[in-house]
């Protein structure tokens, strides 16, 4: 009796570990770049080269906001159809990635 009561069980718990769901989650990893020591100033204190840069690569947007950090860098906000987009760009008018921006706190 013994027996059959064991086996009945492991057979019960067998049937159970097939109906259970296999719901596998992908890890997503979400990556936030945090800048900081830029500084607010006016649009018309950017360099001739900035707004060069801007004008012929960004024709239709205007800038609606401008900051500098201390190694001249510039994070420009470009109002475009009422879209707000952030780039970033040098003195000499090069366009920069966010990874290239030099944080002068982390030195």
């Amino acid at each position: 009796m013994k027996k059959l009561i064991l086996t009945v069980a492991i057979l019960a718990g067998g049937f159970s570990t097939f109906a259970t769901p296999n719901n596998i989650v992908k890890a997503e990893t979400i990556c936030v770049v945090s800048i900081e020591g830029f500084k607010e100033i006016a649009v018309d204190k950017l360099p001739k080269a900035v707004l060069d840069a801007v004008l012929k690569d960004y024709a239709k947007s205007k800038i609606s906001k401008a900051y500098v950090n201390e190694s001249k860098q510039y994070k420009l906000e470009l109002n475009t159809d009422e879209v707000i987009s952030t780039v970033y760009i040098d003195k000499d008018g090069n366009w920069l990635e966010e990874t290239d921006i030099i944080d002068n706190k982390e030195k």
